[in-house]
């Protein structure tokens, strides 16, 4: 009898603390559907804000890590890099950024596609290099639709 009310208030505990989570999943969530948000977070912020957004929309095995920054496996099973890049409207990535981006997502962290994400624009260098090799340039206008649940994931 003990032991079912001890297993009894376990359950009890452990789907509270599953409902919190997802509150809270959702709060964050609900405050990043404004391309505002991102603008004023520090860039370690920023990578974590991206895995949210890969959270929410069906990515599993999302990480963040040093480096690379965001590591996760789309719901379709890719296995995509994030580079996110917190930058001032007029700081531009450059194409060394993505250069370095194509030089390490496959043969290094073993993924199938690289996104690059900023808060704000490549110049036509690099957004030219991304076009040619495959990797997804997301630009502060590209953020602000995913951000907001419009159109499809930039993986897709």
């Amino acid at each position: 009898m003990l032991l079912a009310a001890a297993l009894a208030a376990g359950i009890v505990v452990v789907r509270s603390r599953a409902v919190t989570s997802r509150r809270e999943q959702e709060a964050q969530v609900a405050q990043l559907r404004h391309i505002g948000a991102f603008l004023t977070m520090g860039p370690k912020d920023f990578e974590h804000a991206l895995a949210t957004l890969c959270r929410r929309d069906g990515c599993t095995k999302v990480t963040v890590v040093g480096g690379a920054d965001v590591l996760a496996t789309t719901p379709t099973g890719q296995r995509i890099l994030i580079q996110a890049k917190r930058y001032a409207p007029k700081t531009l990535v450059g194409s060394q950024d993505v250069q370095k981006v194509n030089g390490t997502y496959r043969d290094v962290h073993r993924c199938d596609l690289a996104l690059v994400v900023t808060t704000s624009t490549f110049t036509k260098a690099a957004a030219n290099f991304c076009t040619q090799v495959g990797i997804r340039a997301v630009d502060r206008r590209a953020l602000a639709l995913w951000a907001e649940g419009v159109g499809q994931p930039p993986w897709s």
